[in-house]
């Protein structure tokens, strides 16, 4: 027999949210949920890891030898990881881009666009048809 636990957050005001350690996972899982939904049919997501701590928190598949990677940050100012740029290497990104919770649009100088998640569905459509 399974117990389910609930346990109640407390989390009242929107700046008790910002500080919270489950802010970060519950970013990415809605953003991935949001992104996933949009997807036309022959677009295939999935997640990337390696052994050695390369990941992407969501490759979009176009077809053959043409993915994008798109990395997720609850932060107004994200950093990417090590692990982004070798997972990255790995598949031969076509498209990189952070969603982050700022409005702002802006590249990296790795070729990445740091963007919002409206702006990503806006760049998705226009380019994905």
């Amino acid at each position: 027999m399974f117990i389910l636990e609930r346990k109640k957050l407390n989390l009242n005001f929107y700046s008790t949210l910002l500080g919270h350690p489950i802010l970060g996972k519950s970013w990415e899982g809605f953003v991935i949920e949001t992104i996933i939904n949009a997807l036309p049919w022959h677009v295939q997501p999935f997640f990337y890891r390696t052994s050695v701590g390369a990941e992407i928190d969501l490759v979009l598949e176009f077809g053959l030898f043409e993915y994008w990677a798109v990395e997720i940050k609850a932060s107004r100012t994200p950093n990417l990881a090590k692990g982004f740029h070798m997972a990255c290497e790995d598949l031969g990104m076509k498209k990189k881009f952070v969603v982050y919770t700022g409005e702002e649009i802006f590249p990296t100088n790795n070729e990445t666009t740091i963007l919002s998640l409206a702006h990503f569905i806006d760049e998705f459509r226009k380019q994905a048809g």
